[in-house]
């Protein structure tokens, strides 16, 4: 065990930030990478360090292994943090950085490779008595066996990439005429996407809901979990809110699902932080999904109600050091929320807004948290994810953190590009959100662009009157004022052409 001196983040944006700003709490430094465009961004400035690694194009910067490795070494960093997306779940990057002596701040390639391949997840749930939605246990390799398949498990069906997630590679079937083009065309995504073409089947649940469990494994045996959260409001099988915990879990369903989750992370001898995602259905049974080998986009979340600094236990058990707390000493109090602000449209089923940022005034007050990789006058570009921060509220009670999200985004100020703030906005005032009454058709059942539109409009129609208001009290106190220093420049002496020429130059 050594402790770590300087930290690598490879990435950018917000993660990136985050990071770093754990490190520097814990007197760790740090070294940003960064591509061209990103060359005057937040986590450049933010870090003890910096190294180009090349253009754009992510293959030839944040994708490309041999460049962050050689930056590791000139920097003189021991450790590597791949934060999300990019080389996070990448089990030959683990492995490189295993070889080249570096500290790959995740899990072991093993249980990336392991959990990265969802056929293998299966066996593995189906070994450790983790329940999964009926299905095939390897690869689809005949057509007509897996049409004669799906029929017998019923339809509607899911098939799904065996080696990638984010919606990838992935098609729901309602009837059986369509599961033959529907195949082809989840094996082409699949294939352009990771580079694999296998996918399987598996019974498409309906109307789920979408919960997940944050754990921490140590390389000493302890598995802990972190509690739960919901993450069920998504566009394209993505997600846009969530919150922590789940508002339906009884006490005893949540206990049932996360020793599922212990059981899932003990099945891959998992290190480091990971999230188990379950489904649940209708009937209020749950399955495992995947799990997702790397820290959380929503982990702000879990870190609100529990007060724990997910990074910091991430380099406690790089370190090799035994985690800090048992499972009794974690506790859940109060309920979060996060919005994902994205640059998208959400009245043309959220397409990419891209442009420069002329304004990015962010919420502030108690409790409430912004993650943000971004500042006003830079550009939101294609070449990278359109996420633009991640605004989370904390309340005592779900209650509070709505109606603290609903303000904090009415004072979310933005142009320069569409968002998603009106959507998050719709969410918070929708009553079926409201009474935790979703799942992940969401979108489908109930988002309407024109009421969003509309509920904008009247906020927005508030904020005018509310600023004409207080111009208006300001200018009859300033003529107030004016008046009162006339009176008295007059008593001094002055005359109404020198006092009007003072006034002038006193508000220049």
């Amino acid at each position: 065990m050594s402790a770590i001196k300087k930290i690598l983040v490879a990435n950018r944006g917000e993660i990136a930030v985050r990071v770093m700003r754990t490190c520097k709490e814990l007197g760790i430094k740090t070294v940003a990478v960064f591509s061209e465009p990103d060359a005057e961004a937040p986590h450049v400035m933010y870090a003890d360090e910096s190294v180009l690694l090349g253009e754009a194009k992510a293959s030839e910067s944040y994708l490309n292994m041999d460049k962050i490795i050689q930056a590791a070494h000139d920097s003189g960093a021991d450790a590597i943090h791949p934060g999300y997306g990019f080389l996070s779940e990448n089990a030959e990057f683990a492995r490189y950085c295993r070889e080249e002596d570096l500290i790959f701040i995740g899990p072991p390639p093993e249980s990336i490779r392991m959990m990265g391949d969802k056929t293998r997840a299966r066996e593995l749930m189906d070994d450790s008595g983790v329940p999964y939605p009926p299905g095939t246990k390897e690869a689809i390799e005949d057509i007509d066996e897996a049409e004669s398949f799906a029929e017998e498990i019923g339809f509607p069906v899911l098939i799904k990439a065996a080696a990638g997630g984010g919606g990838k590679g992935m098609r729901i079937v309602q009837e059986k005429k369509d599961f033959k083009s529907s195949l082809r065309g989840a094996k082409s995504e699949a294939m352009n996407a990771f580079g694999d073409d296998r996918v399987y089947i598996e019974k498409y649940l309906e109307n789920p809901r979408h919960v997940e469990f944050q754990i921490i494994a140590d390389q000493h045996g302890n598995v802990l979990h972190v509690f739960d959260r919901e993450c069920s409001v998504q566009r394209r099988h993505q997600k846009v809110i969530e919150e922590a915990p789940c508002a339906i879990l009884s006490a005893e369903m949540r206990q049932e699902m996360a020793e599922a989750a212990i059981a899932a992370a003990r099945a891959c001898n998992y290190v480091n932080a990971g999230t188990v995602e379950f489904m649940v259905d209708k009937d209020m049974k749950f399955y495992f999904l995947e799990m997702n080998t790397r820290l959380q986009v929503e982990h702000p979340v879990t870190e609100l109600i529990t007060g724990v600094d997910l990074v910091a236990l991430q380099i406690r058990v790089a370190e090799g050091n035994e985690l800090p707390l048992k499972q009794e000493d974690i506790q859940k109090n109060g309920h979060a929320i996060e919005s994902r602000i994205y640059a998208e449209d959400p009245s043309e089923n959220f397409l990419p807004s891209t442009g420069k940022l002329h304004k990015h005034r962010v919420p502030t007050g108690g409790n409430v948290r912004i993650d943000t990789g971004v500042e006003e006058g830079q550009e939101i570009s294609i070449d990278y994810d359109p996420m633009i921060s991640k605004l989370c509220t904390y309340g005592p009670d779900r209650e509070t953190a709505i109606n603290r999200m609903r303000r904090a985004l009415e004072e979310y100020e933005i142009s320069g590009c569409r968002t998603t703030i009106p959507f998050c906005y719709y969410v918070m005032n929708h009553p079926s959100f409201r009474e935790a009454d979703y799942n992940t058709h969401f979108i489908q059942n109930h988002f309407n662009p024109e009421k969003m539109t509309m509920l904008r409009e009247e906020v927005s129609g508030l904020h005018k009157a509310l600023a004409a208001a207080l111009l208006s009290k300001k200018r009859a106190s300033l003529h107030s004022i004016s008046n009162g220093s006339r009176k008295a420049a007059e008593s001094d002496g002055m005359s109404t052409d020198a006092y009007s020429t003072w006034w002038k130059n006193r508000n220049h």
